[in-house]
């Protein structure tokens, strides 16, 4: 099968779209940010712009500001593979390389008109043109085109055996973490005039309700056409003919060769920038930091500050950091601790609240062990763990507004919550319920002292106690639960399926549909391998409109299966704290996923 269409023109045309208003509102409304300073709480003098505003700045100041989003290590400078996909690491690249748009502080998709501009062009079919600014440059020089872009979507849409995929279901020759979603709903791929082209369109064979936030920040075409030998040229008509012999070798370095081994970072030709930051040379130590210096090349408002260092350091030692100056901007674990502490500093810090898109739950392992064909068993479970307690205990004295969550794509403090709950879940697992847990548990056949391992990625304190709370009940039913928090979770429990019950948590933003990516059959981050039937066709309806009506009746259809066979046992949502050193400028908290870091290109010290 052949993408290329030979001598198709791009043509924009000048219409308006209703597209556009659907699928940008926000996310979510959280309560007015506050901020503490001294022991004072007051209203936060916060820009109410949700999206980054205009700070002033022409030129970088020497300096640095040091922030740390964990302890995790960097891994690479493609944060697209499964094995890279998490926050911690796009914490970093997000200030290397840029697109066309960003989520503001509450979940509101905000674009980037210095990177580029886009718009649909039709609404039946789907049509979505984008222009890249002219001036618009990986920082080698190399001009960011037609050639990139073309490259992510075929990251997401060639299977193994050298098509363009189907129905996504086939085995992707990109290690995308997407899988082939994009090539699903854009199997002819973005068209436009040449490798060099600043303007291309994506034609979509049928509408997908997150659109606007599909198409991401490209990684550099002609880095890997270099690596594998050929011209950017060459690789583009080679993404266009599916020609084999040179797609195999592009998605080899695509997947391997970005990634990188903790404190070297390699040539630098291979990670050039095409935002405000790129790779400070040297800068990366391992096991304690990764510093990006200023991209002297950008051609939008320059850095504010010269270097950011990110630290590898565990979140309980933040408050400590941030009081000694080993850190100047901290997102600590929320714990009454730590709040606590941070208002014994007094006026040299500022502090942070508000709430977040970002929620905990426990996630079944389907793929092996005593849950994985057992409902009774996945019950037995759910009666004993005690989901009011751990908010009472862990997360009211934080957030006096925190209350046991009860869905997956809706959190409390948005208007439609109510309504989804009432229509998917019936309350049952609201309270402890040891005798019911015990029937289930006989029921399921298991054996006093069965073993349940709950992973989670260690030193977490919060976790730690959560596990301690569900182990001294659910011990009472016939389980041994055991921790098995872990610094390698992510890297190795997790994808290895070495738990029954993972512990973390999933940050959000404005999306619509990414849910599908976690719950639907198949997909890369399905990591407890669940299936279902009536939960994959609720969201092949709902990502593939953009009716708000729509979206809500299938989300209840969701949601209400995933309670009913248990895919897993929602939490809280995250209450959100973060803290700066008071000599900071710039420095905004936010809901959505990218954490407070979203813009630290912004963030300047006081004159």
């Amino acid at each position: 099968m052949k993408i290329r269409r030979s001598g198709a023109a791009f043509a924009a045309v000048a219409a308006g779209a209703l597209l556009l208003s659907a699928c940008s509102s926000p996310a979510a409304e959280p309560e007015a940010e506050e901020t503490t300073t001294a022991g004072e709480t007051a209203a936060a003098e916060t820009p109410s712009d949700p999206c980054k505003v205009d700070t002033g700045t022409t030129e970088t100041a020497e300096g640095e500001v040091k922030y740390s989003v964990g302890e995790d290590e960097f891994l690479g400078y493609n944060t697209n593979t499964p094995e890279t996909y998490s926050t911690y690491n796009s914490a970093v690249t997000e200030r290397i390389l840029g697109g066309f748009w960003y989520f503001g502080v509450d979940g509101t998709i905000c674009t980037d008109d210095a990177f580029g501009t886009y718009e649909a062009v039709s609404e039946d079919p789907l049509q979505v043109a984008y222009t890249v600014a002219d001036d618009a440059a990986w920082s080698d020089g190399t001009p960011v085109s037609y050639a990139d872009f073309l490259l992510d979507w075929a990251t997401q849409a060639i299977t193994s055996d050298g098509a363009v995929t189907e129905d996504a279901s086939e085995t992707p020759l990109f290690n995308h973490v997407s899988g082939l979603t994009l090539g699903d709903y854009v199997p002819e791929g973005p068209v436009a005039d040449s490798a060099e082209a600043k303007s291309f369109q994506y034609d979509y064979e049928r509408v997908y309700a997150d659109w606007k936030i599909l198409i991401g920040s490209p990684l550099p075409a002609h880095v890997v056409a270099e690596q594998i030998g050929v011209t950017t040229d060459e690789l583009v008509t080679a993404i266009q003919e599916l020609d084999m012999s040179v797609l195999e070798p592009a998605a080899e370095f695509w997947n391997t060769g970005w990634l990188m081994t903790a404190g070297e970072l390699g040539d630098p030709a291979l990670t050039p920038s095409s935002a405000a930051y790129g790779f400070k040379p040297d800068g990366w130590v391992a096991g304690q930091s990764i510093t990006l210096t200023a991209n002297e090349n950008f051609w939008g408002a320059p850095a504010a500050t010269q270097d950011v260092t990110f630290r590898f350091a565990a979140a309980d030692t933040h408050v400590q950091a941030l009081q000694n100056g080993d850190l100047n901007v901290i997102e600590p674990q929320a714990t009454v601790d730590t709040v606590a502490q941070l208002e014994q500093l007094g006026s040299a810090v500022t502090v942070t609240t508000g709430q977040t898109l970002t929620w905990e739950h426990l996630d079944f392992n389907f793929n092996n062990g005593i849950f994985s064909d057992s409902l009774e068993a996945r019950e037995a479970f759910a009666y004993c763990v005690p989901r009011q307690k751990i908010v009472d205990d862990l997360i009211k004295p934080i957030d006096e507004a925190a209350v046991v969550m009860n869905a997956r794509e809706v959190f409390p403090f948005q208007d439609s919550y109510e309504d989804v709950v009432s229509a998917s879940y019936d309350g049952r697992y609201d309270e402890v319920d040891l005798d019911l847990a015990k029937e289930k548990f006989a029921a399921a056949g298991l054996e006093e002292g069965t073993e349940l391992r709950i992973g989670y990625s260690a030193p977490n304190p919060r976790r730690a106690d959560e596990v301690a709370a569900i182990k001294a009940s659910c011990d009472q039913v016939g389980f041994n639960v055991v921790d098995t928090g872990s610094p390698e979770f992510f890297d190795k429990d997790l994808p290895n399926g070495d738990y029954e019950v993972a512990l973390f948590a999933w940050a959000g933003s404005g999306q619509i549909a990414s849910g599908q990516n976690i719950y639907a059959t198949g997909q890369p981050q399905n990591y407890g391998g669940y299936s279902d039937e009536t939960v994959d066709a609720a969201w092949d309806t709902l990502a593939s409109t953009v009716d708000e009506a729509v979206h809500t009746e299938q989300t209840k259809i969701i949601e209400k299966q995933l309670w009913d066979t248990l895919f897993g046992i929602p939490l809280f949502a995250h209450p959100g704290v973060g803290a700066y050193s008071s000599d900071l400028t710039n420095v905004r908290d936010t809901a959505a996923q990218s954490g407070i870091v979203w813009n630290a290109e912004q963030w300047a010290r006081a004159s």
